[in-house]
């Protein structure tokens, strides 16, 4: 028999049998970076994060879990749903708090439902996705959220769940020899586009290098925060992470990876990554001065090379961008499911959502007739 359990902090959980229930490295899932995130205080109930993490056990034995939060608001998701919690609260309900099954400050898609890959991975899927919503109604609350889900769990979700897309730009390793390979691939007129951005850096005195997190002191890693609050504050943004957890990623072996510019001995630019065993995935920028092309040379050219030498698969290099399309970068779908508690306003926001769907479809369509590569087949394998 299956015991759904849930817990405040994922140090109630056991390490090794967490990340035994991931289907593939992804690190934002690992047990060390959630619990890491915890641990230097970039979980709290006043930014709107809980911890609430679901556990399944048979025998007193964890088979299943899930990286699930109670959120007051919806910062730090990177599925908008604003415009529902304003419609809601209009009619009078409390849309906050909700359930979310992601990864804080993450828009990274892999595993949300940890299940393992054996045979009982289905069913033990969709118990995942009852003990949820089971949750959901025991607290009352108005929904629950699972963002950036891989195709594979898409089919524990049955029709009450409102489906959800969107368009992410990735690169994709086609066995590239070295960065001048690449190049080859595009069409001219991105190639030469790239070359000129990176003659732009050449010739403005910085001296770029890459660096493995575990390599960098305490005083690198605190000026790479200090470029990263200072950033995320000039946008008028907020920044979440602290540097407690900026130094524990450092701890984490070779999981972050830096690309980072010196004006002498100073560092001025950073762009911070992460790695698992075949995909880099871009994270934070921050820089304390405007040299044209530095942006993508730190953010995506570094990146790119660097999976090149390390033949990894691919870099997802974040949310957002049309600008990285023009850099190598191809669409991609992601996908979210969404349970709304109350039937009528589940059909309101399926109505929505049906509509949302058509412009996303027709959007991606017309990406990729502006494929980069001189071969337009070049992209997703």
């Amino acid at each position: 028999m299956l015991t759904p359990r849930f817990h405040a902090a994922l140090a109630e959980l056991p390490a090794a049998a967490w990340d035994a229930l991931r289907t593939d490295a992804n690190p934002f899932v690992s047990h060390a970076f959630l619990a890491a995130l915890e641990h230097s205080d970039c979980i709290r109930p006043e930014w709107g994060w809980q911890a609430h993490h679901l556990g399944l056990y048979e025998d007193g034995r964890l088979v299943a879990a899930a990286p699930l939060y109670l959120k007051g608001n919806s910062h730090g998701e990177f599925v908008f749903d604003w415009s529902w919690a304003r419609a809601w609260e209009r009619a009078g309900g409390d849309y906050y708090p909700k359930l979310l099954n992601g990864v804080p400050y993450s828009p990274v898609p892999g595993p949300r439902l940890l299940a393992g890959n054996g045979q009982r991975a289905p069913q033990l899927q969709r118990a995942l996705v009852e003990a949820m919503r089971g949750e959901a109604d025991r607290m009352g609350l108005s929904s629950v959220h699972a963002n950036f889900l891989q195709p594979n769990e898409l089919a524990a979700f049955d029709e009450n769940w409102l489906a959800r897309s969107d368009v992410q730009f990735h690169w994709h390793n086609h066995g590239y020899r070295h960065f001048p390979d690449f190049l080859a691939a595009l069409s001219h007129k991105k190639r030469k586009n790239i070359l000129r951005e990176r003659q732009q850096v050449a010739a403005s005195g910085l001296a770029i290098e890459w660096r493995s997190g575990d390599t960098l002191s305490t005083a690198e890693w605190q000026r790479v925060h200090a470029l990263y609050t200072e950033t995320f504050d000039a946008k008028g943004n907020h920044a979440a992470l602290t540097a407690a957890f900026f130094r524990q990623l450092g701890e984490l072996g070779r999981t972050a990876q830096m690309a980072l510019a010196r004006h002498g001995e100073t560092i001025v630019a950073m762009a911070l990554f992460v790695q698992s065993d075949c995909v880099l995935y871009g994270r934070y920028w921050g820089a304390s001065v405007n040299v044209p092309g530095l942006h993508f040379e730190l953010c995506y050219y570094r990146g790119i090379d660097y999976a090149i030498t390390n033949k990894l698969t691919r870099f997802e290099p974040g949310a957002q961008g049309e600008h990285k399309l023009a850099r190598g970068f191809v669409p991609v779908r992601t996908h979210s499911r969404h349970y709304l508690q109350n039937p009528g306003f589940r059909t309101a926001v399926a109505a929505a959502l049906a509509s949302e769907a058509a412009a996303v479809d027709a959007y991606a369509a017309e990406l990729l007739e502006h494929s980069p590569f001189a071969d337009h087949a070049r992209g997703e394998r």
